[in-house]
């Protein structure tokens, strides 16, 4: 019995210590972007327009440009596999050839590089249908790279709806479709809200994918044939071309408070919902 409870206490050490060095490991990050940023943020920084290759100005457009390309590729992926994952979890066979397949595609889709994404997008939206650097292009390639991560998440959210739910919900007259849009979908919805949030950080980070898609243009975008240049991409410029260190931490800092205002907002919006469709 002493022997259970040493090696008891031997792992609930382990586990505290994986869990702090996580956490110190974040606030490194987060603290060292913090101090070397800090002293470029101001109003002018984040509402005016960069100039002279970003050496000058602020980040303005750039600000604009990753909102608009995160709310395409989000307007596209969600629906695309939230749908997805309700067919194969609710509709599709368990031994279906097809659900097979498609679930292969979408661990596939996971495992991929960005970049190839970005050469496909590139030579496919870009070139061939001849959308150009877009944001367009730049969305549609974000799209399909967030869409598998939304698919497995939204999966694994709707597996975990117990069945008694959907029982009761067939008993009590309901159709199926009623049964998953009142019952399922609502109690699944804070699992979804998990794989929009993590495609959101991926969409706000990503850069080379958008280099080859959406270009690297400093104005402002009109529209959704225009070109644009993300936070990240103009981080990436400005640093690897030795334009300013400091102002690209000054964007790192600022991707960093826009990716927790856009969590925070997620989450309150999901529980929001959820609340209403108890």
């Amino acid at each position: 019995m002493p022997t259970a409870n040493y090696g008891e206490k031997v792992m609930t050490l382990v586990f505290w210590l994986a869990a702090f060095l996580i956490t110190a490991i974040l606030a490194v990050i987060i603290g060292y972007i913090v101090v070397k940023g800090f002293s470029v943020l101001s109003l002018d920084f984040i509402f005016t327009p960069p100039s002279r290759a970003g050496k000058e100005g602020g980040i303005s457009t750039t600000i604009v440009s990753t909102l608009y390309l995160v709310l395409g590729s989000l307007l596209i992926a969600v629906p695309v596999g939230v749908a997805s994952a309700v067919y194969l979890e609710e509709y599709a066979r368990k031994n279906s050839r097809f659900a097979y397949i498609v679930n292969l595609t979408a661990e596939t889709l996971a495992g991929i590089p960005s970049i190839v994404f970005g050469l496909f997008g590139f030579v496919f939206f870009v070139i061939f249908l001849g959308w150009g650097w877009s944001i367009l292009s730049g969305a549609m390639t974000m799209a399909i790279m967030i869409l598998p991560t939304i698919t497995r998440t939204s999966q694994e959210a709707i597996l975990a709806v117990p069945r008694e739910y959907r029982e009761n919900s067939l008993a009590l007259g309901a159709s199926k479709w009623q049964t998953i849009r009142k019952i399922v979908l609502p109690s699944a919805l804070p699992g979804i809200a998990t794989g929009i949030i993590l495609s959101i950080g991926r969409a706000v980070g990503e850069t080379a994918a958008l280099l080859l898609t959406a270009g690297s243009s400093l104005g402002m975008p009109m529209s959704i044939t225009d070109p644009a240049r993300t936070m990240a991409v103009h981080l990436y410029i400005l640093a690897m071309e030795g334009i300013s260190l400091e102002r690209a931490f000054g964007t790192a800092f600022v991707i960093i408070v826009l990716i927790l205002i856009i969590n925070y907002a997620a989450h309150y919006g999901m529980r929001r919902l959820s609340a209403l469709g108890r």
